[in-house]
Order: structure tokens, then sequence, then C-alpha cells
């Protein structure tokens, strides 16, 4: 880890991007591989397999590196959501009213690539929901997450998705 310690906090800065666009890569690189070669509804039920793992871990060592408490709340998602991995490749907005975090991504790179590419668009809805649920309910417990707008149930035209976040029975720990 010396090499590490050699860097500016720009090259850090920058090599946390690199990290961020590689673990994207891979996951879009194992989940074509199974898409060409099983389907498309068979790469998503890996797809979701592995999310409901990975997206608890991440959400451990983000609230670990936060030192954030037990039961962090609101504000304590909207930090852990601003270390997600995606929040260093898509372009985000967060809204908190009393006891509820809309978190919607405006421009995915997975769907712009695929649409680059000439694939069709990722059903990532069934996908996300695990991703979102379960980070959120590794941060605070008593969250409940549901879908917005995620494709292929796209109803706001100006995010690739939207997704909602209810704290529920609060008492003020945040």
């Amino acid at each position: 880890m010396d090499q590490l310690e050699q860097l500016s906090k720009q090259e850090l800065i920058e090599l946390v991007h690199i990290f961020a666009k590689n673990m994207l890569a891979l996951d879009g690189v194992w989940f074509q591989s199974i898409e060409t070669k099983l389907g498309m509804d068979e790469a998503i039920e890996h797809d979701q397999n592995a999310w409901r793992k990975y997206t608890v871990i991440e959400a451990k060592r983000i609230k670990t590196f936060l030192k954030l408490p037990e039961k962090p709340g609101i504000n304590g998602l909207k930090k852990a959501l601003d270390f997600h991995f995606n929040a260093f490749l898509n372009q985000t907005e967060t809204r908190i009213t009393e006891d509820t975090l809309i978190y919607k991504v405006i421009d995915c790179r997975v769907q712009t690539a695929r649409t680059r590419k000439g694939m069709p668009l990722h059903p990532c809805k069934s996908v996300g929901i695990i991703e979102y649920s379960y980070f959120a309910k590794e941060i605070d417990s008593r969250f409940d997450c549901e879908t917005i707008s995620c494709f292929p149930n796209i109803t706001d035209p100006t995010c690739a998705c939207c997704w909602k976040f209810t704290l529920r029975n609060e008492t003020k720990t945040d």
C-alpha cells in the first residue's frame, strides 16, 4: 500500500473513479457473457443473486467507513448513497423530505453503453429494487424502498431511474 501513500489527493480521486468504472465493467462483462449464452432472463436471475450479496457487503463497508450509527436515518442513507460506487459513475440527484429520500439516477452509464453498442436497454428494475432495498436496509433496517421509475417501467422521463426510500417509525437519531 506504500504506492497509495505516494499519490496526490487528485491522483487518489482519479483512482477511485477508475476503480468504480472497473467495477461497473466487471459487472457488465459477466452479465453480457450470461446474456449472450443463456439469454436475458437467466442473466437477470444471476444478476439478482449477485446483487443480493454484493450490495450488503458494500453498504456494510460504507457504513463502517463513514462511522454511521446503527440507525442513522435519512441523513445517514444520503451520506451512504453518496459513496455507493454508482455515485462515482452516474449523475445523481437526491431530494429529502421528513421521512423520505428520493434518489434519481439522471444519466446511467449502463444504459448509455448498451445504447451506444446497439444493445437493448437493460431491464434493470428487478435488479435495482434488490440493490437499493438491500443497501438501504443495511444502512438502517427501518427503510422501505420502492421504484418510482426504472426500465422497463419508465414513469419519469427526466431520469434513467428513480427510487423512493421511506423511513418507518423514525425516531430522531440523525
